[in-house]
């Protein structure tokens, strides 16, 4: 088993804010397509860096 980078929360809002939830929620991650995983990644790298800066 390996360790996700992403806490299940963070993965949830964001795929929540792309509109991809529908699809975890009901076939899970794993139907994500990996544009939109590329897509998630990038918007976590974002919500890092934003808040890394109001420090």
């Amino acid at each position: 088993m390996h360790k996700s980078i992403m806490s299940e929360n963070l993965k949830t809002e964001i795929a929540k804010r792309m509109g991809v939830y529908d699809t975890v929620s009901t076939r899970g991650w794993g139907e994500v397509s990996s544009r939109d995983c590329g897509k998630m990644v990038r918007t976590a790298i974002e919500i890092a860096e934003q808040s890394a800066g109001s420090r």
